[in-house]
Formats: C-alpha cells, sequence, structure tokens
C-alpha cells in the first residue's frame, strides 16, 4: 500500500507540475494541462521520476527497521538473539521472518556466543539481500550503507593506506552514529577496541592497513548498528529470496519455538556488561586485504626474517658450544690424558 501510495504520489506531482508549466515552454504543446489523461511522454517521465526517487524513499522504510532492531540491543552490541528476532516477526507483517539457513547464508546469523546463542547481526542484516525491495540482474535498490560515510571520512582525513594507531583512535574517537534522533554519542574505544587496534598494527609494522578486513572489523565493532562484520571471503552468499528458493522464510512453528526458547533469564542479562556478554566473541584474527600492500608485507617479512635468522644464529652457537664442551669433557677424560705425567694446566688470572 505504500508502495501504490508513493506512485499516485509521484503521478499527481507531475500533474501539479505540468499545471504550474506556462504553455509556452511544455515540450508537449498540443497536451492540454486540465485533461485527466496521459500520453506516453508522460508515462516514461513518470516511470523515470519514480526510478531515480524510489531508494530515498525505501530509506524510510530501512530507517524504521534498523530503528526496530536497535530497540531490541539496549547494550549496543549490533546483535539481537534469535529468539528476540523471531518473537518480533510473529508480531509483525512482513519484516523479521527470514530463516536461520537464509540468515546464516547471508552473514547475518552470529553463533559464537554461548551466552547469548544464535543473534542476527543488525547491519548485516539490514544489507542483506532480502531488505532490497528492488533486485534486477544488473542492479539492486537496496538499505543506504551507513558506514560508507564514515570510511570517506577516513579516507580523507589519512590521505594513506595505512594509519597509525594514534592517529586513528583521536580520529574515529570523535565520530558519531546516528543511531536514532536522541543517540548521536561518539563510540568508546577504549579498552578492548584499543588492544585490537594495536594488535592489527603490531602484525603489519606498526601500521594500521585501512583497506583490510581486520581493520573493517574493527569498525563493526566500534560502530555495530552502522558498519557490517566483514565476513571471510567464500563463507557468505547475496541471493535475493526469489533465487535463494522456498527456504528463504521460516516456518511459523520455527519461529515460535525460537521465541519461546530464551538462552538467558532477561532480567540477568540486563544486570550484566558487553563483557561478560562476550561480545566480541565473533572477532577473528584472518586478514584479508582489499589492495596492494606488497611494501607494507615486504617489511613485515623482512623483518620477520631477520627475526629468523637471529634465532637461528642463537641455537647454531648453542649447538657449537655445546658439540665443544662434549668434546673437551671426553678428551679430559681418555686413558691418554690421565696418563701424561708432563701435563701441566695453565690458568690466567
Amino acid at each position: 500500500d505504500q508502495i501504490v501510495g508513493f506512485v499516485h504520489g509521484q503521478v499527481s506531482a507531475m500533474s501539479f507540475q505540468r499545471q504550474q508549466t506556462p504553455a509556452s515552454i511544455r515540450t508537449n504543446v498540443g497536451h492540454n494541462a486540465l485533461s485527466v489523461r496521459f500520453s506516453y511522454e508522460d508515462a516514461h517521465q513518470a516511470v523515470g521520476n519514480i526510478r531515480t526517487s524510489f531508494a530515498s524513499f525505501w530509506e524510510s522504510e530501512c530507517a524504521a527497521m534498523k530503528a526496530q532492531l536497535v530497540e531490541m540491543d539496549p547494550l549496543n552490541t549490533g546483535r539481537v538473539p534469535l529468539s528476540k528476532f523471531y518473537g518480533t516477526g510473529l508480531d509483525a507483517e512482513w519484516r523479521f521472518g527470514e530463516s536461520e539457513a537464509y540468515l546464516r547464508d547471508l552473514g547475518a546469523l552470529d553463533e559464537t556466543s554461548t551466552w547469548r546463542g544464535k543473534q542476527v547481526i543488525i547491519p548485516n542484516y539490514i544489507q542483506g539481500a532480502s531488505n532490497c525491495i528492488v533486485s534486477a540482474e544488473h542492479y539492486s535498490v537496496c538499505c543506504t550503507n551507513e558506514c560508507e560515510s564514515m570510511i570517506a571520512e577516513i579516507e580523507s582525513t589519512i590521505a594513506a593506506p595505512v594509519a597509525r594507531v594514534s592517529e586513528i583512535l583521536p580520529l574515529v574517537g570523535n565520530m558519531t552514529s546516528q543511531t536514532t534522533v536522541d543517540h548521536d554519542d561518539p563510540p568508546k574505544l577504549e579498552g578492548a577496541l584499543t588492544v585490537q587496534l594495536e594488535q592489527i598494527a603490531a602484525s603489519n609494522s606498526g601500521m594500521v592497513p585501512l583497506h583490510g578486513r581486520l581493520f573493517a572489523q574493527w569498525l563493526h565493532y566500534a560502530f555495530p548498528h552502522e558498519c557490517m562484520f566483514p565476513v571471510k571471503a567464500g563463507t557468505a552468499v547475496s541471493l535475493s529470496p526469489d533465487r535463494y528458493g522456498d527456504g528463504y522464510i521460516a516456518t511459523q512453528r520455527e519461529m515460535k519455538l525460537h521465541a519461546a526458547t530464551s538462552n538467558m533469564d532477561a532480567a540477568n542479562a540486563s544486570e550484566m556488561g558487553r563483557e561478560d556478554l562476550q561480545w566480541m566473541s565473533q572477532w577473528s584474527p584472518e586478514e584479508e586485504l582489499m589492495s596492494d600492500y606488497a611494501e607494507l608485507q615486504a617489511s613485515s617479512l623482512s623483518k620477520s626474517k631477520v627475526m629468523l635468522g637471529l634465532v637461528a644464529l642463537l641455537v647454531m652457537f648453542a649447538f657449537l658450544g655445546a658439540v665443544g664442551f662434549s668434546h673437551r669433557a671426553s678428551f679430559a677424560g681418555s686413558p691418554a690424558y690421565v696418563n701424561q705425567p708432563d701435563v701441566k694446566t695453565t690458568h690466567f688470572v
């Protein structure tokens, strides 16, 4: 109904604009501005207007969907327990009904937490193919990726493919995410997030690659409602529901079973912090660089070779020392050595 209303609104806007346009400058001069009929050119113009403005219209639906999911995530983990997800889906008109298998294949299901069980990753779900209102062969109309503007700000400020931790922390710390109208607080980067960023830099010669999976993963935990969790290459597929098949939607029985079960009491969960709930349990150390970092990798490889060389030298000296000591000990204990009375021992002071 909303889409039909949007189309009617576009046609009404075109009619009003045509009535306000003087006949002398109308392209279709022979057409009566007061006529309720439309020519082929009018229909073509209306379709063009709908095509160019539909994405912004659909974004309001995306915002409403995000608000519902964020409301189910009071601890700001970027995740919603599957039981809550399906519990809301049972009361919704059409949202939150994707099957567990489809969510997993989309890369929108976190199954690493022993406390909270299976959880839907909010930005991955919003960006999922199931929420694209148009999925054509060559393009799709989906929800806006809110993380892109943050990445663009980082890129324009750093102006380099890599950066030091001391550059990233103050820059990202001053950024805000407009999760809701009343929420625009900067991210809390102290603690685990700072440690993780330092570990990324430590494995890359003190620099953080800005176009790699690890930094994207770090951004997700800094902005859990805006930045997608970067699943490993080859572990997720972006298939629209019609291409995925009948298994994309969960049955009412499956949804009720999930909604009726809970891995922990809600009251206990509200008393626990993010650390207690294993909010970063999905973190993985595998890097996947999306750009050419050959120089950085060569530097890291060179340092690794130097360390290996030093270790090899130490092992070799230790081995030679052990061999020399063994040789002296065996020589000193031999009969030829013991029976020689003229052998003198000299001590240097």
